[in-house]
């Protein structure tokens, strides 16, 4: 029997590390697999959902975990590398359970918090409990208050409704065990969910944590999610997204429903957005952010190190400074060059940035191919580049994650989450098999 705590609570578990017994870290804990059947029995947990490097779901049967502790599980070293297919008998405890409306043993409704798991024999672990929480009362005509939400741990003989299918279900519980995830990982779980979990998540996330979450989604998934959205909402998401990301996301929109949703944007808000939308989406133009770091000419290298401190600026557009005549906003005055953050680093505090500008190195024009633009980053080594017109206003940078997002196969995003199997792991594993009732 696995060592740790006699009973589990599994939304604990989401995010968790995973350990071989040396020690190296494999993975994080996804979720968990439960044969939740219909019949008479607590379901059979068969194991666990690990998402290992890079972006790879695979199956881990219950059966090879030794330990299960508050920050970390630790397996008997065997895992195999196929990536995990959900079967029709499964249920994932995690992105299916949570926040279902069950009712109690009182004939109360109550919303899924939590379930947990005990050993009951061996290495077998089957579900006991679900943690509950009773829904508030609205407040009758007799003056009767609204009852204050109430928490319980109950049996899971106890509990009626989760062996139905639920037609509506909240997301409050998913997103809250998955709150430490990057976007990047938690759009991978998202990815894998069903059509209707996925509007049932994205209605309940945040705006910037669900605009976060689009930019890592493929283009399919940004379109489902954004068309589910009331339009309100979509544009306000919208508004929240990079530039250049929600310009993207608009091109592949049919235009009716694209000037809708543009035209409930801010009004500048959907500028830059409009500007780009106006090149072609292989030119340095259609590539490019409209929101890179740009300075005057008077700033100083310290001002200009407290910009690119800031923890939410993409490390590519962090590299660099760009000097330009007011305005600071693009379309900017004149552009004046380029500050790398190495030569900041180099110079004292105090120096203003205009006398320390790169004036060698020729930006980008709005109509140069992906081709040249490709080439002019690798020739100079450079991770972003100026975007500047004719009459030498800045429009924009582009940055090599740009570049790579057009120069890889349209649907790269959906190989990195749908991520197939390495060589040499298609072994047949007879263990795991058995554990999830065969093929």
């Amino acid at each position: 029997m696995s060592s740790g705590p006699s009973r589990v609570f599994l939304a604990r578990l989401a995010g968790i590390a995973v350990f071989d017994p040396a020690g190296d870290q494999v993975g994080r804990v996804r979720d968990v697999v439960v044969a939740l059947w219909s019949g008479a029995g607590r379901p059979r947990v068969l194991g666990l959902v690990v998402d290992v490097p890079p972006r790879r779901a695979v199956f881990l049967p219950i059966t090879r975990v030794t330990t299960f502790d508050s920050k970390a599980v630790i397996f008997d070293g065997r895992l195999n590398m196929r990536r995990f297919s959900q079967r029709p008998a499964e249920t994932l405890a995690i992105a299916e359970m949570l926040d279902r409306h069950v009712r109690g043993p009182d004939g109360e409704e109550y919303v899924v918090i939590d379930v947990g798991m005990e050993p009951v024999r061996g290495r077998e672990w089957r579900i006991t409990k679900v943690a509950v929480k009773r829904l508030a009362r609205a407040r009758r005509a007799g003056g009767v208050g609204r009852r204050r939400a109430e928490t319980l741990i109950l049996d899971w003989d106890e509990i009626h409704g989760l062996h139905v299918a639920a037609e509506q279900q909240g997301a409050v519980g998913l997103i809250n065990a998955f709150e430490k995830l990057k976007p990047a990982d938690l759009a991978s779980v998202i990815h894998e969910l069903s059509p209707k979990r996925r509007g049932e998540v994205a209605a309940a996330l945040d705006d910037e944590r669900l605009a976060d979450i689009l930019e890592e989604l493929p283009e399919d998934d940004q379109v489902e999610i954004l068309g589910k959205l009331d339009a309100d909402r979509a544009a306000d998401v919208l508004e929240v997204m990079s530039p250049d990301d929600a310009a993207d996301l608009l091109g592949e929109l049919p235009p009716e429903q694209r000037e809708r949703l543009l035209a409930l944007m801010e009004p500048e808000e959907a500028a830059p957005v409009r500007r780009l939308l106006s090149y072609a989406d292989d030119t340095a133009g259609g590539l490019m952010t409209t929101e890179p770091v740009i300075l005057q000419p008077d700033a100083t290298v310290a001002e200009a190190l407290a910009q690119i401190r800031n923890p939410d600026l993409n490390p590519a557009l962090a590299a660099q400074v760009y000097v330009c005549r007011p305005p600071t906003e693009t379309p900017t005055g004149r552009y004046l060059g380029t500050v790398h953050f190495q030569r900041l680093l180099r110079d004292p505090p105090s120096t203003m940035i205009g006398a320390i500008v790169d004036p060698a190195l020729s930006p980008l024009r709005p109509s140069m191919s992906l081709h040249t633009v490709a080439g002019h980053l690798a020739t100079y080594n450079l991770v972003s580049a100026a975007v500047v017109d004719e009459d030498g206003h800045m429009l924009g940078a582009v940055t090599i994650d740009d570049v790579l997002d057009h120069v890889l196969p349209e649907d790269w995003r959906d190989a990195v989450l749908d991520d197939g199997e390495p060589a040499g792991s298609t072994e047949f594993d007879s263990e795991a098999e058995s554990l999830r009732g065969g093929r």
